[in-house]
Parts: structure tokens; C-alpha cells; sequence
């Protein structure tokens, strides 16, 4: 090769330099290159298929965005309405009502149960109650109203009266109940808290006592369906590169610029974005005009919150659609040191930087329990997905060095597809990248909505094992004292055939261990095969509901009373053995109805089967099955986009080979071996990462089960996308003719 002169350097430096200030000088080049792009984006090959890639990309990423507008919106929505109904508590001299807060639960659901005294005629009311019930009627939620119609909801707490309005709901879904008490309170019941206004700022009533902080779901948001919806944009942004990394490299070599460059990939790309953010917005204008059900968690979205935040959720989609054409743009750069006009389009290596991230993504996940307590999720979390997004790239960057040695081997042997699929994948590791990116989320998010959901606790469990064994058979209720009138009137109301014991808890302090005390009636002991002082013979085994007091109280030690009652101090509860499940309803109502009601009714266990964790698993499932939509829309379009380009370059070879067996070869070696490789390594990260969060947070565990299951799919899709690679490309050799390109 001969080494240009000076004189010609020059020349050509100045032939460059005013091809360029051609470019740039003329007035309406940015709209012509616009044009070009606009017409690029449809004529290109495979141009429907990017279309609606982008199209799609656009869509979910501005529909996360949205998403994380209205649960902002909520959230601030959820604070506000808490606010106005907060009482604000004062001595006895000023107060104007008296105000107890009791709880309850409507199948795994909690309740809220606010008991309520005026004390004046102009005694205030609460946010949502428009006027005072008649003593011992109850104002229902409406959500309330409607999911406890079947337990007896209606005359659970008293004479129903009517329903709360939205206004004093922190969510329409909330379940509250307001009770007027039919007697006066005792005054020696510091329960009772005088009250002289609402709206104090710090209402923790209904939900707002389990409620995380906003930072909580928008990780989850962002983990479960952020991430793969970014990945279904890179992926979408690359699919037909090889035309418009070839116009990119001509408008280089013609002097353009970046900014000439950027300008035609974002004509290419704003249409088919600018429609994809504009349908995201459909469901937001839904969502802000229809108080819509979150399907499974069963929450209901206030529209009045998502309507107040149109302007942010505008200024959102504008930013998310800016990020969808930055993102197409920055996929498509080329070598700016002039020495090169090939593309830097991941097509020949894998870029350091790609790997030195997924470097800090598993350096953040392993230094995360080193953080502060409160931090430690946090920065898992962000390492967990920041390893995710380029996890990929290590495995392009693993089976770019094994399509070298399968090219050199395959050389060695004669095998030519051997030889052309290792070539191919040592040449095209960005090809891998993107038909690996869709499996390696996939399975990241499957394993980790498994190990989320499992972190009910050990609790949570084991009430879930004890509803499966007893049901609702045994029942607890915390008293604040019952007198010996009402202990009566409490057990004539019982259902029929039902038992009534006193649990008393016993804490002698170290070094004896604590213990439970159940006394009852000899009959009733009797009844649960328990043995009564004084009984010569020992009963053979006990009742299924022995076995669960003893699960959870622990040591219990029975014993016999003659008359069941509890002390006012609070230190004892009652215990109530029905003789067949689906009781509870009337024992509560039973409990209600007692004058003054001062108790909580719960199932053995009841309180973890109703807890806000135990319903985790349902966002976890929400977020997490909107993410796999987004990931498989990804996987289909990348490997739509193979099939494409793998059909076109493949067919030639018919002529070369006369054989069609080396489609299926080349397909093999170029996609399935890889992709093989690549579920291999994700399933070995994927189980490493799961075990150490488990150890991180100290409770839930791996399903093996569940892992092996997404590992053996993405090695089924592995083989498929070899199989219908090759088929597509066996089609195209029976009609390929020669052209001109």
C-alpha cells in the first residue's frame, strides 16, 4: 500500500474539511437528513419488524415511566387523605369525643375498626363521615362492604348506617368500618383517647401502618419491569443495523458529523417512538378517569390521584421517548479517530466498558451486606440490575473467543459449518448479546420472583400450614378485660357445641423458660383429648388443635378451671375451639356485639396470614409478569431480526455447497451452541445470586425446581432458534438469486 505525501494529506484533509462545511452550511440540511431518515425507516430491510420493535420499546418504557408517576401520585394522594383524618388527641377537659382504634380482618384481609363516643353535640367528625350514626349503627368502606357481605359484615359491629366516601378513604380498596358505640366507655379503659379535632397530620389508621416507603415498589417497579423494557429497546434499536451501520460509515466518509448522523437514525426512529409513547399514555387517561383494580393485589387506584400529575406524567413520557431515540442513537456510533469508517456497532469485539460495568454490578451485590442495615437492599437491588443488564455481554465475550476456536478447528477438519458459524460468531458477538440479553433477564427475573415471594417468613408459613390442617377451627381473642357478666353472655352466643378456654402466658424469667397455660372445663379438655386432674385414664393422642396450640405457644401446659374469665389487666386472652370450620363469623359477631366491644377476634395464626408481606407475592407477581411480557416481546424480536439476516446470508452457500445440511451447521455452531453456553453460565449466576440474597436478608429460599425449569425452556428456545434459523434460510436458497449489492 502506498503512504500518501504530505501535499496529498493535505488535499485530502481539505477535501474532507469542505465536504463537511457543505454539511453543516446549507440551511435546510438537518430537514433533509430528517427526510432521509424518515424515508430509511421505510424502505430499510426488515423495516416492519423494527418498526414495530421501536414502536413497542416506546411503549413499555414510557408505560414504567408512567408507572412510577401514578404510584408517586398515590403515594403523596395516600398521605394526604391520612392527614385530614388524624385525630388530634387533647386532655379530658378540652376533648369533644373519645376514640379507640381496634383491628379485625375480613378472610386474609386486615381491617380497620375505629370506635368512636361523641361526648358534644358539635363533637367533629372524620374525614369521609357526613354525619354521626345513631349509637351502636356503623359506617362500612365500600370495599369493606363488598368483601365481607358473606362473613356478615353488616351486623358484625353493630346496626349498619351506611357507607365512608372516598373522601376519608386513603385508597378506594381500603377496608375501615367507624363504630358508635352504644354505652358509654368505662373511664378507667386507657384505650379510649380524648380527641378534640381531625386532621392532624398524622393519621396511621387503615393501611397507613403497613405502608413502605415509595422507594420500595419503584425498585421492584424498575427491577421486575424497567430493565426488561430497556432491553427490548437496545435490542429493537439494533434490529437491520447492518444497512444503517453502512449509511452511517458513508456519512462519515462524506464528512458528516455526529450530529448529522444522529439526526437521520432519529428520523428512522421518531415516528414509530413518538406512537408507542403516545399509546402508553391510553392506559394513564384510563387509569385517571376509572378507579381501576390491580389485578391480583386487588388494590384499587384512586384516578384522582394519576389525574392530578398529568403535567409530570407528560413531562415523563417526553423524557422516556428522548431516552428511547438516545438509546437508538447511541447504538449506532462509529470510530471518530478518522483512521477507520466501520461502525462501533459491537459487530467485531466486545466493548471493555460493558464488561468493566457488569464488574460493578457483582461488586455491589457482593459489598451489599456491608452496607448500613437500611442501605442493604437498596444497593443489592441496584447492583442485581445493573449485573443483569450486562451480564450478556460476558457471555458474548465467552462464546466470541469459542467461535474462534470452533473456526480454526472446523478449518482443521473441513467442516464448513463449523468453520462459517465460528467465524460468524467470533465476527458478530453483538448478535449474541441480543438473543442472549432476553434469556439471561428472563430467567434473572423468574429466579428472583421465586425467592421474593418466599420471603413471607417462617410465620407466614407455618400459618399458611396450620389454616391448611385446622382451618378457622381455633380462635383467638385479646381482651382488654371482660367482666364475668359479659364472659357468659359471650359464650351463650357462641356457636353450638364450641369450647371456651383461658390462655394465660408465664414468664418466670432465666433460668426457667416461659410458658402458656390453657384452663377450661374438664368436658372440654376431655373434648380435646386432654387429660382432666383426676382422670385415671390417659386419652390416646390429642386433637389436630392440641398439635397447633403447641406449634405456636409453645410449652403448654393444660389445666382445669371452673369458671372461665379474664383479668382487666390484660395478661390473659381467650381461646375458642368451634366444632367445624367456617364458625368464625359468628364468633365474631359474638364478640362485637358485647357491650363496649373491646376485643380483636383472629384466627390461630391469623395475624401472618393477614400481614402486608404475605400479600408481597402478589406485586412481586405483577411487576414481575409485566416484565416477562416485555423480555419475551424482546426475545421474539431479536430473533425474528436473526432470521432475517441469517436467511439472506445463508442462502448463497447452497450454490457453494450444493448441500442443504450446512444450514442446520452453521445455524447450530452460530446460535445454539451459543445460547447453550449462555443459559449455562446464567443458570450458575442466577443460582450463586439467589443463595446470597437469601443470606442477606436471613429468610426465604431457592426453588430448584422453578430454576431448572427456566433453565431447561431457554435451552428448548436455545435449539429452536437454531432450528427455524436454518429452516428460514433453507426456504430463502430455493428462490435466492445473485443481486447487486
Amino acid at each position: 500500500m502506498r503512504t500518501r505525501t504530505p501535499a496529498e494529506g493535505t488535499r485530502a484533509e481539505g477535501t474532507r474539511t469542505g465536504t463537511e462545511g457543505t454539511l453543516t452550511g446549507t440551511a435546510h440540511t438537518a430537514g433533509t437528513l430528517l427526510r432521509i431518515g424518515l424515508a430509511a425507516g421505510r424502505s430499510t430491510p426488515g423495516d416492519r419488524l423494527r418498526w414495530w420493535g421501536l414502536f413497542s420499546a416506546a411503549f413499555a418504557v414510557a408505560f414504567v415511566a408512567l408507572a412510577s408517576i401514578a404510584t408517586v401520585a398515590t403515594f403523596d394522594g395516600r398521605e394526604t387523605r391520612a392527614d385530614a383524618r388524624g385525630a388530634v388527641i387533647t386532655d379530658n377537659k378540652h376533648a369533644a369525643l373519645l376514640y379507640r382504634e381496634g383491628a379485625d380482618s375480613v378472610g386474609s384481609r386486615p381491617v380497620s375498626v375505629i370506635f368512636l363516643h361523641p361526648l358534644t353535640q358539635k363533637a367533629p367528625l372524620p374525614a369521609g363521615i357526613t354525619h354521626w350514626p345513631k349509637p351502636g349503627e356503623v359506617l362500612l368502606s365500600p370495599e369493606l362492604l363488598r368483601t365481607g357481605g358473606s362473613e356478615g359484615i353488616r351486623s358484625r359491629y353493630g346496626s349498619f348506617a351506611g357507607t365512608v366516601t372516598t373522601d376519608g378513604l386513603v385508597t378506594p380498596s381500603e377496608r375501615i368500618a367507624y363504630v358508635r358505640v352504644a354505652d358509654t366507655p368505662p373511664k378507667d379503659d386507657d384505650r379510649w383517647m380524648p380527641v378534640a379535632a381531625f386532621g392532624s397530620g398524622g393519621g396511621a389508621t387503615g393501611e397507613m401502618p403497613d405502608q413502605p416507603p415509595v422507594t420500595s415498589p419503584l425498585l421492584a417497579l424498575w427491577s421486575l419491569a424497567g430493565l426488561p423494557a430497556l432491553a427490548l429497546t437496545v435490542v429493537a434499536a439494533r434490529v437491520g443495523s447492518r444497512s444503517r451501520d453502512r449509511r452511517s460509515s458513508l456519512l462519515q466518509a462524506l464528512g458528516g458529523t455526529w450530529r448529522h448522523r444522529m439526526i437521520v437514525n432519529v428520523g428512522e426512529a421518531a415516528l414509530p417512538a413518538a406512537l408507542g409513547t403516545l399509546a402508553a399514555l391510553i392506559p394513564y387517561a384510563v387509569a385517571s378517569s376509572w378507579d381501576l383494580r390491580l389485578g391480583p393485589t386487588g388494590y384499587i387506584l384512586d384516578h384522582r390521584d394519576v389525574l392530578t400529575a398529568w403535567p409530570t406524567a407528560v413531562a415523563a413520557a417526553v423524557v422516556s421517548l428522548l431516552a428511547v431515540l438516545g438509546i437508538v442513537v447511541g447504538t449506532h456510533r462509529v470510530h471518530r479517530d478518522g483512521r477507520s469508517t466501520r461502525p462501533a456497532s459491537f459487530t467485531s469485539r466486545v466493548p471493555a466498558w460493558r464488561l468493566a460495568v457488569c464488574g460493578v454490578g457483582i461488586a455491589l451485590v457482593l459489598t451489599s451486606q456491608y452496607a448500613p442495615q437500611k442501605a442493604q437492599l437498596a444497593v443489592f437491588t441496584c447492583g442485581t440490575v445493573v449485573m443483569w443488564a450486562f451480564l450478556s455481554s460476558v457471555v458474548a465475550l465467552v462464546t466470541r473467543h469459542l467461535g474462534s476456536w470452533l473456526a480454526e478447528n472446523g478449518r482443521r477438519k473441513g467442516h464448513a459449518g463449523r468453520l462459517i458459524g465460528g467465524r460468524w460468531t467470533h465476527t458478530h458477538p453483538g448478535v449474541i448479546v441480543r438473543l442472549a440479553l432476553a434469556m439471561v433477564i428472563g430467567i434473572g427475573i423468574v429466579a428472583q420472583m421465586q425467592v421474593w415471594t418466599s420471603r413471607l417468613g417462617v410465620r407466614s408459613q407455618v400459618a399458611a400450614e396450620t389454616h391448611h390442617r385446622i382451618k378457622d377451627t381455633v380462635i383467638q381473642l385479646t381482651t382488654g378485660g371482660m367482666t364475668a357478666a359479659q364472659t357468659e353472655q359471650f359464650r351463650s352466643s357462641l356457636p353450638a357445641g364450641s369450647l371456651l378456654l383461658v390462655r394465660a402466658f408465664h414468664d418466670p424469667g432465666p433460668p426457667k423458660d416461659p410458658w402458656v397455660t390453657i384452663a377450661g372445663s374438664c368436658a372440654d379438655l376431655r373434648t380435646l383429648r386432654v387429660a382432666c386432674p383426676g382422670d385415671t385414664k390417659t386419652p390416646v393422642g390429642t386433637s389436630p388443635q392440641v398439635q397447633e396450640m403447641r406449634r405456636w405457644y409453645g410449652n403448654v401446659k393444660f389445666a382445669q378451671t371452673t369458671r372461665v374469665s379474664v383479668r382487666p389487666d390484660g395478661s390473659q386472652s381467650l381461646v375458642v375451639v368451634t366444632p367445624e370450620p367456617g364458625q368464625l363469623t359468628a364468633v365474631k359477631e359474638a364478640a362485637y356485639t358485647l357491650p363496649n366491644p373491646s376485643v380483636q377476634v383472629e384466627t390461630l395464626g391469623g395475624n401472618w396470614l393477614g400481614s402486608s408481606r404475605a400479600h408481597l407475592a402478589n406485586w412481586i407477581q405483577l411487576f414481575g409478569v409485566t416484565g416477562i411480557l416485555f423480555i419475551l416481546l424482546a426475545g421474539a424480536v431479536s430473533a425474528a431480526a436473526e432470521f432475517v439476516r441469517i436467511r439472506h446470508a445463508l442462502a448463497p452457500l447452497s450454490v457453494l455447497t450444493g448441500r442443504r445440511r450446512v444450514f442446520r451447521s452453521v445455524s447450530s455452531w452460530h446460535l445454539t451452541v451459543p445460547l447453550l453456553i449462555a443459559t449455562v453460565l446464567t443458570g450458575a449466576v442466577t443460582a450463586w445470586h439467589s443463595v446470597f440474597f437469601i443470606s442477606l436478608v436471613q429468610e426465604g429460599s431457592v426453588s430448584w425446581t422453578v430454576l431448572a425449569a427456566g433453565i431447561s425452556t431457554c435451552a428448548v428456545v436455545s435449539l429452536a432458534v437454531g432450528f427455524l434459523g436454518a429452516r428460514a434460510a433453507a426456504r430463502e436458497a430455493d428462490q435466492w438469486k445473485p443481486v447487486a449489492d
